[in-house]
């Protein structure tokens, strides 16, 4: 078959896994998870687990080592079904603390601990290497053996040309699909459902091609058995020991590989998904191993002497001219390779960003701010930040992939490549068991375990397997560092004879678990590492995670610009507004209790790990510590104390914001109290001011004898005095009907890029004498709106004028954003001045509220109070964004008219229905 027209299946096939990926990130925007959320999407995601190794490998294992296969699949079928309790913990956890990956989780466990991050950072992009290497040879023999030894069309000179594309475009392809965006809660449903339907495809394909096998080649069930029984594979003889060292491994690597912890506790939405998880990956695993060893019979039978038995599923329907068939294989095996690479890319990825990248930034960031004399405000768009770490990290992780494959030449069964990764994840194990089930284990155990572990498995295995003479010398493995020979890397403390991949798991995790228990028994764990301690191990008995924080003296604006830059504007807003309304301080900024500290902490961490969102938590909460109360609760063993206690400080933190709340309604009272009397004094003076003029000049007309030009100025003096009382008593006037609900609405179509137009053109009178820029995203306006066109453009010019008087910037801005929410239209006016400070952001709309000197301010203090009630009447609001670094309002107006019944407005018989 020409090359590139197993190129163009390629793509195509890709851009079907995009439109997938998109509709399904549209669907659950939309809120329409139910399916997308399902035990069958959750179950057939876990496949993942089924890379081109159980594509390709299995069969080719199978060929060279019989049943031994089957332990890859026993493993974790064992685990699924015999420790569905243990994954109904790490799942529940996961949601608990908000983790987003298995280094976060080591990391989160023992203290929130960066260092135990970084480390299992490395343990994992270092064992994953092989494995990605692994799916890169897959793609590449498939290629060179589907095309042909010469290919034509735009084929590729040479394998090696073959793999740095299939590279390279693996790496844009995974780019492209995992890092659009910054989720806070890290989950990706367009990737789930894409993997979901990779799943079907690798299983259709694999199946097709064993029917084909058995009924098409063979004769049937009955010539395969005797076909089986007259190979060598018959003659295969079960060693115990790698029997059960190859199914732990597998077993282990179920719970320890990113992608599986992506896949099975991240992207979990619901812990009861597990149950049908249980039966029916098991299932899955079951038809995928069905036909493995039919394929690998006839395979050695029909295909050439000295044929890749990794290829048999290719090679056979090929040798068959089964020219369809061939190509549903390889699109089944390029499956279950770019399924792994996508998700492992993005899981390490994660993890680099977490805990390598922004640790470091912010690490950085304290020492300029120290050196410059200020305090630690995290501020800025670090999403941005966050994306550009995770695109190089995924290019990282496939350029390691593509370097491990050029120097081990690429030449090793899939299977043994496969194993090498295995054993590496295999490491944090220990430290993942002992934090879940042992309150006493710390810090410092499991890093010297993962140090240890990690470093036996780099010297008696990972480096190794790039063959003697490569980076290690042959004298090296011959006779050992320094001629020490039981320092020999496959024969370590003079272990000679075992295989050299269980020799390697049996000293690094038999160190890794020795050195974890001890130095755990003769260190003490930190207060952090007992609160995260007792919230891991007693996970069911829990209502919430552990709080660690005291009362800080953080700004909770700070908090929101801070939170803005990590998860995004309109998450962090929402967010805080949620927090304030449970406060029972809706439209205001929560108070920065020790319960909004864990709650936002929980959130960050949902976006850039457990131990970075405490750091830059740490950072705003002054005095931030374990409370007393806290760690009594640690030590002891009686829970009874521990509710107790528990109430008891939900009663008291209760009482002081019942208290708090009154306060301030106190305060807002004698506020608006000192208000009213300046207003009344402002009205009497605006009302004489007026009318003594008018009063002055009338005289002077009646008097007579004036020249016509002093004629014509005292009349218009006295008819521009009379307009400014109109004015006035037009504003009270307009305040009153508009309070009463009698105001009556004019509801019609209206194009909301127009009516900005129009309050922008009228509002431009208002200190016309400075320059002023204004920042719009023209094509985002055009959307139509059902309202009060010449109201809501009442609204705009009041908003924009009080930008145009008050911005005090040196060369004042506005930006205008429109967005649509669901049914809601949002107009967003954001200066850049300095805004309003946080003591008056809840008198603004109030009547008679002036923040300026009375002297100088052009009104009465009503603008704000009649766009409020003008609002309320067209079933919106208008509120005041603090955090956005300048006085900034959002006007937010019903995508189709709702005129709200309890106001009594009256429609006009030309309103637009709803």
């Amino acid at each position: 078959m020409p090359f590139n027209l197993l190129v163009a299946a390629c793509l195509a096939y890709v851009c079907l896994l995009f439109v997938v990926a998109f509709w399904a990130d549209g669907a659950a925007r939309r809120g329409q998870v139910r399916w997308l959320r399902s035990p069958l999407v959750y179950t057939l995601s876990l496949s993942i687990y089924c890379t081109a190794w159980t594509f390709y490998g299995a069969v080719g294992y199978a060929a060279r080592s019989g049943l031994e296969f089957a332990t890859i699949y026993l493993g974790p079928t064992l685990v699924l079904i015999g420790w569905w309790w243990l994954l109904r913990k790490l799942v529940r956890i996961g949601r608990m603390q908000r983790v987003t990956s298995i280094a976060d989780l080591i990391s989160s466990r023992f203290g929130k601990s960066n260092l135990l991050g970084v480390i299992v950072t490395a343990i994992c992009v270092v064992a994953a290497t092989p494995y990605i290497a692994l799916q890169l040879q897959s793609v590449t023999l498939s290629f060179n053996v589907f095309a042909g030894p010469l290919p034509t069309g735009w084929g590729l000179p040479d394998r090696g040309a073959t793999v740095l594309w299939v590279a390279g475009g693996l790496a844009l392809f995974t780019i492209l699909f995992g890092t659009r965006n910054l989720d806070a809660n890290e989950r990706h449903e367009g990737i789930v459902t894409a993997i979901a339907l990779e799943a079907v495809v690798k299983l259709v394909a694999l199946v097709a091609v064993g029917v084909f096998t058995v009924w098409g080649v063979a004769g049937g069930v009955a010539d395969i058995l005797d076909r089986i029984a007259d190979s060598p594979i018959a003659d295969w003889q079960m060693a115990p020991g790698r029997w059960t060292g190859l199914m732990f491994l597998a077993g282990a690597a179920v719970l320890t590989l990113p992608r599986m912890f992506q896949v099975m506790v991240v992207e979990n939405s619901d812990e009861r998904h597990l149950a049908t998880a249980s039966w029916a990956f098991p299932l899955y695993l079951l038809l995928m191993s069905l036909f493995v060893v039919p394929i690998a019979v006839v395979g050695l039978a029909v295909l050439p002497a000295g044929s890749n038995p990794d290829l048999f599923v290719l090679t056979l329907p090929l040798a068959q001219q089964q020219g369809a068939l061939a190509m549903l294989a390889f699109l089944g095996g390029f499956s279950s390779a770019t399924s792994m690479v996508i998700v492992e890319a993005i899981a390490l990825a994660t993890m680099v960003s977490n805990h390598v990248v922004l640790p470091l930034w912010l690490r950085l960031r304290r020492r300029q701010q120290q050196e410059a004399g200020q305090g630690m405000v995290v501020t800025g768009d670090l999403r941005g930040l966050v994306l550009l770490s995770r695109r190089l990290s995924i290019a990282g992780v496939l350029a390691l992939g593509y370097a491990y494959y050029s120097v081990s030449g690429g030449s090793g069964a899939l299977a043994a490549i496969g194993l090498i990764s295995f054993v590496g994840v295999a490491q944090i194990l220990p430290a993942m068991l002992g934090g879940l089930f042992w309150r006493g284990a710390t810090r410092a155990g499991a890093a010297a375990g993962l140090v240890a572990g990690f470093a036996v498995w780099l010297y008696a295995l990972f480096l190794p397997s790039f063959g003697s003479g490569n980076l290690m010398p042959e004298a090296l493995m011959q006779a050992g560092p320094w001629g020490i020979a039981w320092l020999r890397p496959q024969a370590l403390f003079g272990l000679e004879g075992l295989d050299p991949l269980l020799h390697a798991a049996f000293w690094s995790l038999a160190l890794n678990a020795g050195l974890f228990c001890a130095v755990s028994l003769v260190t003490f764990p930190a207060p952090m590492e007992r609160l995260q301690g007792l919230a891991f191990v007693n996970v069911f008995e829990q209502a919430g995670p552990a709080r660690g924080w005291t009362r800080g003296g953080a700004e909770a604006e700070d908090l929101l610009a801070m939170a803005q830059g990590v998860i995004g504007a309109e998450e962090a807003q929402d967010f805080f507004q949620a927090q304030a309304a449970a406060q029972g301080k809706a439209g205001f900024l929560p108070d920065t209790t020790p319960d909004f500290f864990a709650a936002l902490e929980r959130r960050l961490a949902g976006s850039v790990g457990a131990a970075t969102a405490h750091a830059m938590i740490a950072q705003f909460a002054a005095g931030a510590a374990v409370s007393v109360q806290d760690l009594m609760a640690v030590a002891s063993e009686a829970q009874q104390i521990l509710e107790y206690s528990t109430q008891l400080e939900a009663k008291s933190e209760e009482l002081a914001r019942t208290a708090r709340a009154l306060s301030e309604a106190n305060d807002k009272l004698r506020a608006l109290s000192v208000q009213k009397d300046a207003f009344l004094s402002q009205i009497s003076h605006e009302l004489r001011t007026p009318m003594t003029s008018i009063r002055a000049f009338s005289e002077i007309l009646m008097e007579g004898g004036l020249e016509p030009p002093d004629l014509a100025r005292y009349a218009g003096i006295i008819h521009d005095e009379a307009i400014r009382l109109t004015r006035l008593l037009d504003d009270l006037l307009d305040l009153s009907v508009l309070e009463n609900g009698r105001v009556r609405l004019s509801v019609r179509p209206a194009n909301l890029h127009d009516l900005i137009d129009r309050a922008l053109r009228a509002a431009g009178s208002t200190r016309a004498d400075r320059s002023f820029t204004i920042h719009r995203d023209a094509a985002a306006e055009h959307m139509p709106v059902f309202t009060d066109a010449d109201r809501l453009v009442q609204v705009f010019i009041n908003v924009i004028s009080n930008a145009r008087k008050y911005c005090d910037a040196a060369r004042p801005e506005l930006t205008i954003r429109t967005r649509r929410r669901d049914s809601r239209i949002e107009v967003d006016f954001i200066d850049n001045g300095s805004g309003i400070p946080a003591a008056a952001q809840a008198l603004i709309f109030e009547k008679f509220a002036r923040l300026t000197d009375q002297t100088r301010a052009g009104g009465a203090g009503l603008g704000l109070a009649i766009c409020r009630e003008i609002m309320e009447n067209l079933g919106g609001a208008i509120t005041y964004l603090p955090g956005q670094g300048g006085a900034a309002f959002r006007v937010s107006l019903p995508a189709r008219p709702v005129v709200p019944p309890s106001r009594g407005a009256e429609a006009d018989a030309g309103a637009a229905p709803a």
